[in-house]
């Protein structure tokens, strides 16, 4: 599912990209931006056409950005350090020098 999300996602911003450069710049400051889409519409309704496109891709956007972030959030669960420390290992004694069972009979000469 996170998979098929993702793919809509990277379509979706692709389309926003696509659609946020067709629109006619407000500035005008290299001259350029086009009003209309082939002559098709005029200036106003492709304007209009684009503003709608482009808040419907945006909300489209936030959308799945927004389950694709609660998705990838509920894999994880707070985990404690304490959790993860190792067992702390038993108190070692000192080692006891062996004591014989029975005392060796005395070497006579």
């Amino acid at each position: 599912m996170e998979t098929v999300l993702l793919v809509i996602h990277l379509l979706i911003a692709l389309a926003l990209v696509g659609v946020i450069l067709i629109q006619r710049s407000e500035g005008g400051g290299l001259g350029i931006g086009g009003g209309t889409m082939g002559g098709m519409m005029t200036t106003r309704g492709s304007a209009n056409l684009l503003t709608r496109t482009t808040a419907i891709l945006a909300a489209g956007f936030m959308t799945t950005s927004i389950i694709l972030a609660i998705l990838a959030g509920g894999h994880s669960r707070p985990t404690s350090i304490i959790d993860s420390m190792p067992a702390a290992p038993a108190q070692q004694q000192a080692p006891q020098p062996a004591v014989p069972a029975t005392p060796a009979p005395p070497v006579a000469q």
